[in-house]
């Protein structure tokens, strides 16, 4: 135990550090302006394994289009987690930041990100989360999910972790208490791996990740079914920092309307989340409807996050 005093100074010490590197943040913040010796930094979630490779893929051709189309200049790079895309976008180190819903509210909470744009298919800006189960592991229901061994993603993912979480909590399943076992695999990519080589006999992810899966033969379809779907999602929100220029915000929504009419991309190039194709994007986005998302898992507690960390380090 430290001494009172030295507790006293110590807390003194971080918080005029905190206060020190505020304007800091916001001055880095200004210093980006798109240029090519200046380009706006863009971190992305690793939706698909915690790798460059597949998630950068996917969004590398839409902001080439766009750096074509306004002159911007983009610096992309992938999280290690979920949870440092949070604290890049809110110690200044990145400008523009794909995020999940449940990732992207307490970096709005903060100050650090509003929404920017959102992808569309079919007309809709919205995804699925579920619980998959394996054929023969005897899940049914929900109710069924206790005594078994479950796959979970990254605490701050919302398709792989809350929703699925928040549902069998719904369900009268708390899995810190009632599961066999968790694993927390870290991305939606490793539950489905998990779920497919038997590992576990049940996970949660997003039905665009499962069907990526499914397209690549990571997992066959045929011995996995689908114990619950959720409601819809809305899609997860391309994000910028409030303090990028009202100027570049402006180009950046207008390119984002018509990503898909831009030259040097095609239909084929402009994806979403899991990789996924899309129509496109629109910068007609509402907080009202991302907030609201929010209560989809109400019920995932910052205590109910600690004991399902607890029950899977002690596996």
């Amino acid at each position: 135990m430290y001494p009172k005093q030295s507790t006293r100074r110590a807390l003194l010490a971080i918080g005029l550090a905190a206060a020190a590197a505020a304007p800091l943040a916001v001055q880095a913040q200004a210093q980006y302006d798109g240029s090519a010796a200046k380009p706006l930094r863009v971190i992305l979630v690793p939706a698909d394994g915690g790798t460059e490779d597949g998630t950068k893929k996917d969004f590398q051709p839409i902001f080439s289009a766009i750096g074509q189309s306004t002159g911007l200049n983009f610096d992309i790079k992938v999280g290690q987690s979920y949870g440092t895309v949070i604290e890049a976008m809110c110690s200044g180190a990145a400008d523009i930041a794909w995020f999940g819903p449940a990732s992207y509210l307490p970096a709005r909470a903060r100050g650090c990100a509003e929404l920017l744009a959102l992808a569309v298919s079919k007309g809709q800006s919205v995804y699925y989360s579920g619980v998959f189960a394996r054929k023969d592991a005897g899940i049914n229901t929900l109710a069924d999910l206790k005594g078994k061994k479950i796959a979970l993603g990254d605490v701050n993912s919302t398709s792989s972790f809350n929703v699925p979480v928040a549902m069998m909590m719904a369900g009268g399943v708390n899995p810190a208490r009632d599961a066999g076992t968790i694993n927390m695999a870290g991305s939606h990519a490793n539950v489905l791996k998990a779920l497919a080589e038997g590992l576990v006999d049940a996970g949660g992810a997003s039905f665009d990740s499962f069907e990526k899966a499914v397209n690549a033969k990571a997992i066959d379809p045929s011995k996995v079914k689908v114990v619950v779907k959720s409601a819809p999602i809305p899609y997860p929100p391309i994000a910028i920092h409030p303090k990028v220029s009202p100027a570049i915000k402006a180009k950046l929504r207008d390119a984002f309307n018509n990503v898909d009419k831009l030259p040097g991309i095609s239909k084929d190039q402009i994806r979403g989340y899991g990789g996924g194709k899309v129509d496109g994007y629109t910068a007609k986005v509402s907080e009202q409807d991302m907030a609201a998302a929010g209560k989809m898992f109400e019920l995932v507690t910052d205590q109910v996050k600690s004991d399902i960390m607890k029950k899977a380090s002690a596996r």
